[in-house]
């Protein structure tokens, strides 16, 4: 029974319509049977307030307890204090708003007042006390002040940041390449002009001989003479330099939105900023 009740605490309520009301809270007894009759579902502002709802007619599956009733009908539920025991006045209100008959409520024992008590046992892991009133689900250190709460939102933001990587890589490499180089040249060259001229009678006064005489005449000419040399005729120099560039960066982010759900005759004051009052 204690594994069957500790099992209901970790369940969710489900509406007839399908839509989560909220997770148990507490769990109550029959006095006469020990059997699970009532178990109070955290709604309103945060889950901070617990509304009964019978698990007459109710259908449990896996962590999912799905009762007959919407959740709307639920949250109009009586307000009673989910601390004490429940009173017969209490109970039969209960039955009453939820539609059931009053020959659903099992008599009670002779002598012995209709009453309703709390999985008092304090869950594996608490800290209380003996002596003190635990209901099942609430473990010591939940937050019980009404005066004040709050709760922290929180978005996600995008990092941008750069790194670096290799786009390419530039060499340079020298060839030998051979190609035909033609030049016109001017030469010159000696050629042997004769020319004879007479002599006269009376010109010449001396006597001459006969004799055999030779002389020799040397004749040049150019000629083209090909020599090669090598010379520097280009510098190249190469460098890095950086550009700036600018590229559009997209993602999706998200973020945490509080609504308030507020029932009753609570009313709202508006927003302070901390320290305003």
């Amino acid at each position: 029974m204690q594994t069957e009740i500790r099992h209901l605490l970790e369940c969710h309520v489900v509406g007839s319509d399908g839509q989560p009301i909220g997770k148990v809270g507490q769990v109550y007894l029959n006095d006469r049977t020990g059997e699970p009759e009532w178990v109070t579902v955290r709604t309103g502002f945060f889950g901070m307030r617990q509304t009964f709802v019978p698990l007459a007619n109710a259908r449990r599956s896996g962590e999912e307890i799905r009762v007959p009733y919407d959740r709307e009908m639920i949250k109009g539920a009586p307000n009673i204090d989910v601390n004490s025991r429940l009173s017969l006045k209490e109970e039969a209100d209960l039955y009453r708003y939820y539609g059931m008959r009053p020959t659903d409520v099992p008599p009670q024992r002779a002598g012995e007042p209709r009453t309703r008590a709390p999985i008092a046992e304090p869950v594996a892991g608490s800290t209380a006390k003996p002596g003190t009133r635990q209901a099942a689900g609430e473990r010591a250190g939940d937050i019980r002040d009404d005066r004040d709460i709050e709760m922290t939102r929180s978005e996600e933001r995008l990092r941008i940041g750069k790194e670096s990587r290799e786009t390419g890589h530039v060499r340079l490499h020298k060839r030998i390449e051979t190609q035909s180089v033609r030049e016109r040249v001017p030469l010159s060259h000696e050629e042997v002009v004769i020319e004879r001229e007479p002599i006269h009678d009376g010109e010449v006064s001396a006597t001459y001989e006969l004799t055999e005489e030779d002389r020799q005449m040397t004749l040049y000419e150019e000629r083209p003479v090909v020599s090669k040399e090598t010379r520097p005729v280009e510098r190249i120099h190469v460098h890095k330099e950086r550009v700036q560039h600018e590229e559009t960066v997209e993602g999706e982010v998200r973020k945490e939105r509080l609504e308030i759900d507020t029932d009753g005759s609570a009313r709202g004051g508006g927003q302070r900023r901390p320290g305003e009052r």
